[in-house]
């Protein structure tokens, strides 16, 4: 029985097959993703969010073709994805998210009357499911589970009732946090709006618009490129100084090390604004969080001079981020150091830098302690699904 049950339910759990609860188990579409038609959407292992398992619709696309019903997600259905670093991600499709098409390395499952389709969902997010994923994914060179090895995915599940009982209770759980996300997106967004009216000048917090002097990024930085290393060049056992290697190494708006060099040469420092110049993650802003760091050739680490300050650096490049990475060139989408040091900007003084960059920070903060507490309600409700389910 599991450790937290709500009253008036007795009886045992039965151990079951996902295939007892679910039907379908078939693939989805082999179709290229090409502009959004306006209504017919595909989805695919990277348009389902990492934390929150929701369908990403901030750039949605169609699948190019012949469209076939049998691969629309409806009511009831859960995909999940069957190779890849991703493999065992789920998705609960929500009408809400429209007319969707699945992808290929996608697999559906169609959860009977006889169970809830949230409760079978939430039974893909504890513990033990993750376990079965990473064993049974890893028992080939390429991870990957098919759909027959989805279908003998065993849990234990009361009856309907009891089901529609922790179903409801943790939706509107999963509410509440998804309000929170909401929040959160909603203060990132207008921290946006205000950086650019900030560094557009239609918002001045102390000294007159004519105080503020025409220069080049050039003038105020030394703009220091990465290197790259050959592996024995670099350790994961902590020797030596950290080594920065791209967008991985950003989390939650900090850098993050997983990586270390005894032979660095393309030194950062702390709060330098480091800008990735290369990759998927081009245009990325950070401000380095450690000490010091080897910088490979997907950073560009922006050094001030004295005409400029660490803080009011990492806001503008981040103001400026957009319009550098519309400049980017090249197959592997990259930014030159030409377009980083040629960009005009306006620079006020050291004071009203200050004061720009201490109001931005504060805003910052309000967000971080919105973060910290989305943090913790994710924490309680992945602490009640263990004690939730067997």
């Amino acid at each position: 029985m599991p450790k937290l049950r709500f009253p008036g339910f007795e009886g045992e759990w039965t151990k079951k097959r996902l295939s007892e609860v679910a039907t379908g188990f078939d693939y989805g579409m082999n179709a290229a993703a090409i502009k959004f038609d306006g209504t017919n959407q595909y989805i695919r292992i990277t348009d389902i969010d990492d934390e929150s398992r929701c369908y990403n619709q901030s750039n949605p696309v169609s699948p190019a073709g012949i469209l076939d019903e049998k691969y629309l997600v409806g009511v009831n259905d859960i995909l999940f994805a069957r190779t890849g670093a991703s493999t065992g991600k789920s998705y609960l499709y929500k009408e809400t998210d429209g007319k969707l098409y699945f992808a290929g390395f996608l697999i559906r499952v169609t959860v009977n009357a006889e169970n809830n389709s949230i409760f079978v969902f939430n039974t893909t997010l504890t513990q033990k499911y993750n376990k079965w994923v990473q064993l049974t994914s890893m028992r080939s060179g390429q991870p990957g589970i098919n759909s027959q090895e989805y279908a003998s995915y065993t849990d234990f599940y009361p009856m309907l009732n009891e089901q529609n009982k922790i179903a409801k209770f943790l939706n509107m759980f999963e509410l509440r946090i998804s309000k929170q996300r909401q929040l959160i997106e909603t203060l990132k967004k207008y921290k946006r709006g205000v950086i650019k009216s900030l560094f557009e000048r239609k918002r001045i917090i102390s000294c007159k618009e004519s105080q503020w002097k025409k220069c080049y990024m050039g003038d105020v930085i030394t703009l220091q490129s990465g290197q790259d290393f050959v592996p024995s060049d670099y350790n994961d056992n902590g020797t030596g100084i950290p080594y920065m290697t791209g967008a991985s190494c950003i989390v939650d708006d900090k850098t993050v090390v997983s990586r270390w060099t005894t032979k660095p040469r393309c030194m950062a420092y702390k709060d330098d604004t480091l800008l990735v110049c290369k990759g998927s993650g081009s245009g990325a802003v950070v401000k380095l969080t450690q000490k010091e760091a080897h910088i490979a050739r997907q950073f560009m680490a922006l050094q001030c001079n004295s005409a400029i300050t660490k803080d009011f650096c990492f806001y503008l490049t981040l103001y400026l981020s957009n319009r550098i990475k519309q400049a980017a060139t090249g197959l592997i989408e990259g930014i030159d150091r030409k377009t980083v040091l040629n960009q005009e900007i306006m620079l006020p003084s050291i004071d009203e830098q200050n004061k720009i960059a201490n109001f931005l920070f504060n805003y910052d903060n309000i967000i971080y302690a919105h973060k910290t507490y989305l943090a913790y309600i994710n924490e309680i409700k992945k602490h009640l699904l263990q004690q939730l389910f067997i």
